[in-house]
């Protein structure tokens, strides 16, 4: 994963009520829960074969090696709590969010600018629209490229544009994230 998908991650699970569980067997269930009780969907999700997830669903194995207790913690926490997380994007999707950034924004503009990309720490709110459109690729599996391109256009739109009120056709780009930081409203 990336940094954008990263911190949406993070701040989506700031907001649930109980912690993730702790086993491989029980994240196991949770993966299994999402996928409406297909083993053969959940083998696919975490690239592991169908007998695997079935060994560890009847307790047989119990520590997953290292890159699977990453990719089953990414995809357990990712299904946990589904309702809880469903209403917080929601939320977000209505609100915004304020989006806390450094990293170098590049922009192409009319001639006679200067568009040469510079390192700027930004902290801004995003609108809904845009939100809306950042949490819903985000959801779909997008990958960090199309997710640095909506935010780019959000933060062009919410910092760099004022909203509108100048600066029409500044297509801005972000790369090189520093850091980033998400906070659902």
């Amino acid at each position: 994963m990336g940094a954008i998908s990263d911190s949406i991650e993070a701040a989506l699970a700031g907001v649930q009520t109980r912690p993730l569980p702790k086993s491989a067997a029980a994240r196991m269930r949770v993966v299994l829960r999402a996928e409406r009780g297909s083993t053969r969907a959940v083998a696919a999700r975490l690239g592991i074969s169908l007998r695997t997830v079935q060994r560890y669903l009847a307790g047989q194995i119990r520590r997953p090696s290292p890159r699977l207790a990453s990719v089953l913690e990414r995809e357990a926490r990712r299904s946990w709590q589904p309702g809880i997380r469903a209403r917080a994007i929601r939320q977000a999707a209505q609100a915004g969010i304020t989006v806390e950034t450094r990293a170098r924004f590049g922009f192409t503009a009319a001639a006679g600018s200067t568009d040469d990309p510079r390192l700027r720490r930004i902290t801004e709110q995003l609108d809904p629209a845009d939100t809306a459109r950042l949490l819903a690729a985000h959801q779909a599996g997008a990958d960090e490229q199309q997710l640095r391109q909506i935010l780019g256009q959000g933060l062009g739109h919410a910092y760099f544009q004022d909203r509108g009120h100048r600066a029409q056709g500044l297509d801005v780009t972000v790369t090189d994230i520093d850091y980033l930081d998400v906070e659902l409203s």
